[in-house]
């Protein structure tokens, strides 16, 4: 059974940091894709960024490039996402994803998380 994990949320001042980690089993991770996608209240859900479980290679969206790193952990089955300098429009629901495609649309990911949210007050 597919499952994946997500924590590290919480309230956190603009400016400030959190880490985000997604635990994932049940799947065959050297075929997926692993991504972080948001959605903020009444908004559409999007991508915020993604990495090959194999190789590291990594992608973000213009909204983070360059205040974010994701990262992974094979031993750990585990992926990451670091956020620092946090705006208040970084406030959303944060959901980890799996594919088997490398892709940053949400219609091509089928494994989900529960989401984790991310509130940043000014």
């Amino acid at each position: 059974q597919v499952q994946l994990v997500e924590s590290g949320g919480g309230l956190v001042q603009a400016g400030g940091s959190l880490r985000l980690s997604c635990a994932a089993s049940g799947l065959t991770f050297s075929t997926y894709t692993m991504a972080w996608f948001r959605q903020a209240p009444g908004k559409e859900r999007n991508f915020v960024s993604r990495t090959n479980w194999i190789g590291g290679t990594t992608y973000y969206a213009d909204s983070v490039k360059g205040r974010s790193t994701i990262s992974r952990d094979t031993a750990k089955n585990t992926v990451y996402l670091q956020l620092n300098s946090l705006k208040r429009e970084d406030t959303a629901v944060y959901y980890c994803a799996a594919s088997k495609s490398l892709t940053d649309g949400s219609k091509e990911y089928h494994c989900w998380g529960q989401g984790t949210q991310v509130t940043v007050s000014s």
